[in-house]
């Protein structure tokens, strides 16, 4: 497991002869990195910090070939933030919020009004699915339950935390179990509230450590079953070919007009801080239908 110095890893487990699975993720070097690009306010950085973690443990739970997407909008302290995961686990993440925010903000007071969108997007098939989570619980993690409760139908518990430059969260999930009669029914909804009780016990500290000292303290007497790891690694989608292709999108007058005004064209991607730069040369190549010349970055 990734230890306060170490790679991002996630973790997958499962309750032998329960029907009930977990992820537990510690997001290690991929958070450290990923909140090295925008200094945020405390309370702003840790709900980002808990909305990484959160998406890497629902990509964990799917099986898709592309991205997912959890989206924040409102009208709260933070109006947009945006967290997305690939299939691979390769995040990124970024926030848009007020001037001020008070240090001890809470979930309400940061999102406001706002909504969750969680989209699914194949790189295979270029199908999209997106549903929308009402805002209405105390953090991001009741409110995927509720989406896990009403779209999956899956009881699921998520905890949750991101102090500093530590973020990690836990998922536990119950699966349809096999027909067995009211005997095992009973035994099966026993074996999960006692599971829930115990992640519910556990500290924001204790969520930090490594998966191997947490599963014995929510497992019990469980025999759990825990899996090699998966790396998580902070790393941004952006390109020069797909700046290039939104400066196409935009045509070829509102880029010149942009050259005769300022001299070249800036792009800065809101994820990494990453600046794309293309001159009159490299603009001219865009629009004459050659392959573009690699953009010139400042130092």
């Amino acid at each position: 497991m990734a230890d306060s110095a170490g790679q991002g890893q996630l973790r997958r487990f499962l309750v032998e002869q329960h029907p009930v699975r977990g992820h537990h993720v510690d997001l290690g070097d991929a958070w450290r990195e990923l909140r090295a690009v925008h200094p945020y306010p405390p309370a702003v950085e840790a709900l980002l910090g808990e909305t990484v973690a959160a998406v890497v443990l629902l990509a964990a739970t799917l099986k898709f070939d592309g991205r997912l997407t959890l989206q924040f909008t409102g009208h709260g302290a933070v109006s947009l933030l945006v967290a997305q995961c690939t299939h691979d686990f390769r995040v990124r993440a970024v926030a848009q919020y007020a001037d001020e925010i008070p240090p001890l903000a809470d979930f309400s007071t940061l999102v406001g009004d706002g909504r969750l969108a969680v989209t699914i997007e194949s790189g295979e098939s270029g199908g999209r699915y997106q549903g929308i989570v009402p805002l209405d619980g105390d953090g991001i993690g009741p409110c995927l339950e509720a989406y896990f409760a009403s779209s999956e139908q899956l009881p699921t518990r998520l905890r949750l935390t991101a102090q500093g430059d530590r973020a990690a969260g836990m998922l536990l999930q119950r699966l349809p179990g096999a027909a067995g009669g009211e005997a095992v029914a009973a035994r099966e909804h026993e074996v999960w509230d006692a599971l829930v009780r115990n992640l519910d016990t556990l500290t924001a500290a204790e969520l930090l450590q490594p998966t191997e000292t947490l599963l014995p303290r929510v497992g019990g007497e469980l025999d759990c079953r825990l899996f090699a790891g998966t790396d998580v690694v902070f790393q941004c989608g952006c390109s020069g070919s797909r700046v290039s292709d939104m400066l196409r999108s935009l045509g070829a007058t509102e880029v010149r007009d942009i050259i005769r005004e300022q001299g070249n064209v800036s792009v800065q991607c809101e994820f990494c801080r990453r600046n794309y730069r293309f001159d009159a040369i490299d603009v001219e190549e865009l629009f004459a239908g050659s392959p573009p010349s690699a953009p010139t970055r400042p130092n």
